[in-house]
Order: C-alpha cells, then sequence, then structure tokens
C-alpha cells in the first residue's frame, strides 16, 4: 500500500504516517465515524465544516501558525489520529514555548496512542517547543479538552466527547493533568425567586443597560463584542487574543444557530461592558443527521428545530472596571427568562476553569451541578536521544 512508503515510526504491524495527500486527509476527518459507530452519545461533527477548519488555506489560524496531521494504521486499517501544531501568538502572549495537539481519536490500543503521541513530540521539537499541551482543536476558541467524567451523556454544542479508556491512553504516555474545565448542567421550569427578584429589582435602578443582539446593526454589534472580548477575558488561564480574521471566522460559524435573545449586551454611559452568549442545543439535531447537509437533512433540522428544549451558554465576561456592579446577574436573569419563554428548561455553563471559583459558586448558587469534567495535559518533551528515542527501541 502506499502509506508504506511513509511510515514515520513502526512497531510490529502498527504504524503513523503524516497526513500528505487527500485521501489520507478524508481519512482522518472520517475515522470517528467508525470509531463511535455503536456510540449512543456521540455527536458526528459536520463534515464540511470540520474540512474547512482543517484547511490551511480557509482557517485563519493559519495565518500565523502551522500544523501536521498524523494517522496511525494496523497493517492498511486506520485505527488512530491527532494533529501537532504551533501556537506563536499564545507563545508570545504567555512568554512560553509550547507546542498542543488536537484532534487525537484511538483505538483502545497504548501502542497506537504511544506512536501518534511519540510523532507529534517529535514534530513540535523540530519547532522549538519544548512543552505539549491539549487536546485543543485548534485553540481555547475552539473545542478542546478530553471528557474524563459524565460520558453516560451527550456533549452540548461545541463541546468534545471521547471514549472513557482516552484519559488513560494519555496518562499511561506520561501526560498530566494541566487545567479541569467544569460542565455545570441545570434542569429547572421556573426561574429561582432570589434571581427573580434580583433581576426585577436591576431593571429599575440599574447603572448599565443590557440589550439583545441587533441583527438590523449587526456589524456594530459584532465590533462591540469583540472589543469587550479582547478586555474581559485577557486574564483567564489559556486565553490569547483572536485575531480580527479568526473572531470573523467564529462569528461566521455561530450565526446560522445564534438567537438574537439569547446574545446580550450590557453598556455602561454607552461603553461596551460586557456579554453573554447562550446557544440552543443544536446537538440534538447534529446527532440525527450523522454529519451530512443534504435537502433531507435539512428537513430534518427545521422540523426538529422547535423541540430544542436545551441550551448552552458558552460565554460571560464583564470588563474589569465594570465588575461588581451586576452585570452579571441581570445576564442570568435575562438569560433564565428568554430560555424559559422559547421552552427552553434545560442548560450547560460551559466550560468553566476549576479555578474560577466565583463562576463556580454562582453556578451552584443557581442549582447547577458539574455533569461532565474536561481536562487538559500537559508533557515535558525531551530530545530525541533520550524520550523519544527510547520509545522506538
Amino acid at each position: 500500500m502506499k502509506q508504506k512508503t511513509n511510515i514515520l515510526a513502526k512497531q510490529n504491524n502498527k504504524y503513523v504516517v503524516k497526513v500528505n495527500t487527500k485521501k489520507q486527509l478524508d481519512e482522518f476527518i472520517m475515522l470517528p465515524f467508525d470509531l463511535y459507530n455503536d456510540d449512543e452519545y456521540w455527536v458526528a461533527p459536520l463534515i464540511s465544516d470540520t474540512k474547512k477548519h482543517l484547511d490551511t488555506k480557509k482557517n485563519p489560524f493559519f495565518e500565523y501558525a502551522e500544523s501536521q496531521y498524523f494517522l496511525a494504521f494496523i497493517d492498511n486499517t486506520v485505527v488512530g489520529r491527532i494533529s501537532a501544531h504551533t501556537n506563536p501568538n499564545h507563545n508570545h502572549f504567555h512568554n512560553e514555548k509550547k507546542g498542543f495537539f488536537g484532534f487525537f481519536e484511538c483505538i483502545d490500543d497504548q501502542e497506537v496512542a504511544d506512536l501518534l503521541f511519540l510523532e507529534a513530540e517529535k514534530w513540535l521539537l523540530e519547532k522549538d517547543c519544548d512543552i505539549i499541551s491539549g487536546p485543543f482543536n485548534f485553540t481555547t476558541n475552539d473545542e478542546c479538552g478530553l471528557l474524563i467524567d459524565g460520558f453516560a451523556s451527550s456533549p452540548f454544542i461545541m463541546m468534545t466527547y471521547n471514549h472513557s479508556y482516552y484519559p488513560n491512553l494519555l496518562e499511561n504516555y506520561g501526560f498530566k493533568k494541566e487545567m479541569d474545565m467544569y460542565a455545570w448542567f441545570l434542569e429547572s421550569n421556573s426561574m429561582p425567586k432570589f434571581l427573580e427578584k434580583v433581576g426585577l429589582k436591576m431593571e429599575k435602578n440599574s447603572q448599565f443597560s443590557i440589550r439583545c443582539l441587533d441583527k438590523k446593526n449587526l456589524k456594530k454589534d459584532i465590533a462591540t463584542v469583540f472589543t469587550i472580548y479582547q478586555k474581559a477575558w485577557e486574564r483567564n488561564w489559556g486565553f490569547v487574543p483572536m485575531t480580527k480574521s479568526e473572531f470573523d471566522k467564529l462569528v461566521e460559524t455561530l450565526l446560522p444557530i445564534v438567537d438574537n435573545e439569547l446574545v446580550l449586551i450590557a453598556e455602561v454611559d454607552g461603553k461596551p461592558a460586557g456579554f453573554s452568549v447562550a446557544l440552543p442545543d443544536y446537538n440534538i439535531i447534529l446527532k440525527k443527521i450523522r454529519g451530512k447537509i443534504n435537502p433531507i437533512t435539512l428537513i430534518k433540522i427545521m422540523l426538529q428545530k422547535k423541540k430544542i428544549s436545551s441550551a448552552r451558554i458558552i460565554t460571560m465576561g464583564v470588563v474589569h472596571e465594570f465588575q461588581g456592579i451586576g452585570i452579571d446577574s441581570l445576564f442570568y436573569y435575562y438569560t433564565w427568562k428568554f430560555c424559559l419563554s422559547k421552552g427552553i428548561n434545560k442548560g450547560e455553563f460551559s466550560w468553566v476553569l476549576e479555578t474560577n471559583t466565583m463562576m463556580n459558586k454562582i453556578a451552584k448558587h443557581l442549582g447547577a451541578s458539574i455533569h461532565k469534567t474536561y481536562r487538559i495535559y500537559d508533557k515535558k518533551i525531551h530530545g530525541t536521544d533520550t524520550h523519544i528515542k527510547g520509545k522506538l527501541d
């Protein structure tokens, strides 16, 4: 077979190759469809979106970053995949020499996983990285984190899912916990009385205004949100300022599924102060269409859209100078109010860093509980003369 001419590492009948052809890229994209074929909780990504995301000519991430994709085989069957990528913007912002991996999928075979991690490490070592961290697909603004707890339910929109044996594959190779991230779940047909009382009071006496996304002035509102984002998240773990083109791509991805009443913008004397975004959980629909958009699946989307009864709060932030005046409380109040009016009575706050004491306390106070935990791992990259060479022996 052609792949065998491009073998990077081999152990018995198991080997890894770089993704260099369209056929190999298609195999990279389609592998999860085989690995999760019988998994009732997995949600297939849209194949067309995945292709664009991985395309170095279409994803603005590659205006400053590099990546390499790898496939693992047993004989001639694809059994694993991984990406290795750099992120100079991250390293410049945090003064680090990190490299990253993502898109990890693998059968339950430690030797196969080791070969994949090994090639990712070697590639990153050549890029002068001293730590490998992940999974990131490709940044914290994309899907990231390995599910380590909460496997008995489907993920909410734009959250990851993986087999329960994945953490062992990483940890057996030498990866250690870098950061945990929580997904808080809440189900209720009514708003907590204390939140309703606070919300009604602040509506009359607040020092700020909150409004919904105005689709008639979309360009202006998007610019406002971008300004808030760059200020409100700059102190967060893992934050890297998005480029304007990256932000525009994210907006382009989200707009088709955004409900304007669930995108809230706060202003103080006309100054951008904070924003909150909740998305209807379209994973309920994506689960049914198995990654493909065509006339039949579009009909399914239209029929199922009104049946969505859950949402995910994907982001909520307040510019530092305007924190402590109740903006976040009104975000919770309006989000809850609008969700209930749309028949949405289940929600997920995700992801929330384990170190975000205040947000975790608020989620618990609102009646939510942690139903999934995601983990970012990291590992020191050693030189090829020790660790990496030893793995090959």
